[in-house]
């Protein structure tokens, strides 16, 4: 771990003259452009990858003429999170880009990667998503903006590279029907989709309501190859075809529910499709109609883009290459992260490997299905919740309308692509379950997950920081250790309640957090320590205090709880006015005492989903259907 830190700190002390490397590292000769496709909430449904019902010929004819990539994987589930990974070449994780909807400041030394590509030379414009979730940098773009492209370039002979992204089958497409329509108005009868014929997934109820959203999916997807072809046409057309290399991707899976946001294949698997025109083809890549089932995270596509423009890779880089030259040793396993999404916290992890994949929920007293406006609004969570209250879901989706999740999922896709049989209490896979832990826990620390640091406690501590990701690197190095030792103990049995109590000395508020969670968590036998959880709400930290109100409400003292909740509802810290709200939402009835205080969180909030999260309660406890943004 030192050793990691120093090397780090190497390399910021460096970047200046890494900067000026790169710029000398072109490969000589001409260099490559450089063209992205790129869409949003598309999980592999393309005729290329085997899906009978999709219609894509455009994405098909450039897997023929290139590479179908068979194991690519987002850092997450959800847009923007992944999307300034994809920037960076940093997990969100680790740059505190990680909660749906924050802004981050970027550390001095890290760069957009197309800020790189412009240093060597390259015109490089983006047409028009950035959604990083930190300010875009002056100098990432020579363009951004809906009218970007390449062709304006004033040099003709300048090397682009060129960002072009379709929203149109983003989750609004299916959810919203003046959207969808006018999305597919293109379209031909040829090209429709007959919602009867399709396959739905088992964690579905096969409803006509959820096979209308299915078929808007895939039709979404086919204006999307349409797009792409357009795109392509534009290549040719401009006599630029054979000196372009084509990457065509999607953030993560499609977007409904159990998929987008979700850290399962259906969330976070996605295509890709690389072709490589022979001038700038290496021995034994990019060859025509092949596929490459190697293990590819989307924190990859940075460091491969700049290895094939021939610009060298900064060492902060979390990803690798693979595509160009010296390739590294190809990856064992691709990582997730999911944490808050809008309004609603849930920290979970994934590793996936070449057949498995581990998932260790942080947070698994809550259902999976936790209240959050935006799904809520689709058509299939609304069916999801209809069938369920009638009794009637197939067994697979019933599992997902739990009110609690498993503290570890871990599951076979050779044998159960749709993962629905978890085998984390399987004795015949102990042997994998322990080696999927084990590589999940040390990615923790080399990659100083900074989601297990409640939002409130990152914003206080960014102020003499300057950056978040700067949060655990400047900290002591065993720091991350014990956050990550004591979370885990957190979700764990009976036996780590004397830990849990001992951690609430901890001379770190992350680690009071989590020890006051777990001992919320262990409510059958945590009444001992209530004298400890009493001196834990006055704690100088508003997690903390939260978290040991939360532990108080479990042992039924909401005398000694809802004082505390109701200063934090009113407090300077919005990330922890959120936590007090959501709090106050599983205490049930316990609740009722502070509606007047809730209610005043409909107004006047400095973000809008403290007045989600208090709504819903609201709703809950009057028996009324309000409706906000």
């Amino acid at each position: 771990m030192l050793r990691q830190l120093l090397a780090l700190s190497l390399t910021i002390c460096s970047i200046n003259s890494l900067v000026a490397d790169e710029q000398e590292s072109d490969s000589p000769g001409k260099r490559p452009n450089i063209l992205w496709l790129s869409c949003e909430d598309i999980s592999p449904h393309l005729g290329c990858y085997g899906d009978k019902d999709a219609i894509t010929p455009n994405i098909d004819g450039l897997a023929k003429q290139g590479v179908r990539y068979s194991n690519v994987f987002t850092t997450a589930g959800v847009c923007a999170p992944c999307r300034s990974a994809i920037i960076t070449g940093i997990y969100q994780s680790t740059l505190g880009t990680h909660h749906m909807r924050c802004n981050a400041e970027l550390p001095d030394f890290v760069k957009p990667f197309s800020t790189y590509m412009r240093q060597a030379g390259y015109y490089c414009t983006n047409n028009s998503k950035q959604d990083y979730q930190f300010k875009t940098p002056r100098d990432a773009w020579d363009e951004s903006s809906g009218k970007a492209h390449w062709k304006n370039r004033q040099d003709e002979t300048q090397p682009f590279f060129a960002v072009f992204n379709f929203t149109g089958c983003h989750e609004s497409g299916i959810e919203n029907e003046a959207k969808y329509k006018q999305v597919t108005k293109d379209l031909t009868s040829e090209q429709r989709q007959d919602p009867n014929q399709l396959t739905l997934p088992p964690y579905y109820p096969d409803t006509p309501v959820v096979r209308e959203d299915w078929k808007r999916n895939y039709e979404l997807i086919t204006a999307m190859d349409l797009w792409a072809g357009e795109r392509i046409q534009e290549l040719k057309d401009q006599g630029v075809y054979e000196d372009t290399i084509i990457m065509y991707w999607s953030d993560h899976g499609v977007g409904l529910p159990r998929a987008k946001r979700w850290l399962y294949d259906s969330g976070t698997r996605i295509p890709l499709v690389v072709r490589i025109p022979d001038s700038f083809r290496l021995a034994n890549q990019g060859q025509p109609t092949t596929v490459d089932d190697q293990l590819i995270s989307s924190l990859d596509f940075a460091p491969t883009v700049l290895n094939l423009a021939g610009i060298r890779l900064p060492e902060y880089f979390q990803g690798r290459a693979f595509l160009g030259q010296d390739l590294t040793k190809p990856r064992d396993y691709v990582y997730g992260a999911r944490d808050r999404m809008d309004e609603r916290y849930d920290i979970i992890r994934a590793v996936r490997d070449n057949r498995f994949r581990y998932i260790r929920n942080y947070e698994p007293f809550k259902p999976y299905y936790q209240y959050m406006n935006t799904p809520e609004k689709g058509a299939t969570m609304k069916e999801l919740r209809r069938v369920h209250a009638e009794g009637e879901l197939p067994e697979p989706a019933a599992l997902f309308m739990a009110n609690n999740k498993p503290a570890e999922e871990l599951y076979d896709l050779q044998s159960d692509p749709h993962e629905i049989h978890n085998l984390a209490a399987d004795e015949t896979y102990k042997e994998v379950l322990d080696r999927m832990r084990e590589v999940h826990l040390n990615w923790v620390v080399e990659t100083r997950d900074i989601g297990l640091i409640p939002e409130s406690e990152i914003q206080r501590r960014e102020k003499t920081t300057s950056a978040r990701y700067n949060i655990l690197l400047n900290a002591d190095p065993e720091l991350i250790e014990r956050i990550r030792n004591v979370a885990n103990l957190a979700v764990g049995g009976t036996e780590n309640f004397p830990k849990l109590v001992a951690a609430l000395d901890d001379e770190d508020s992350v680690v009071r957090y989590w020890a006051a969670i777990g001992i919320g968590n262990l409510s059958n036998v945590a009444s001992s320590a209530k004298p400890r959880l009493e001196s834990a709400i006055q704690d100088e930290a508003p997690c903390v205090r939260i978290a040991a109100a939360r532990a108080l409400l479990k042992l039924q003292s909401p005398e000694l709880a809802l004082p505390v909740l109701q200063q934090e509802l009113q407090s300077e810290h919005e990330w922890g006015r959120l936590r007090a709200a959501i709090v106050l939402g599983e205490a049930g009835e316990m609740a009722r005492p502070l509606i007047p205080e809730m209610k005043a969180c409909l107004k006047d909030q400095p973000n809008k989903y403290i007045t989600r999260v208090a709504n819903r309660t609201l709703n809950v406890l009057l028996g009324t259907d309000n409706v906000v943004n």
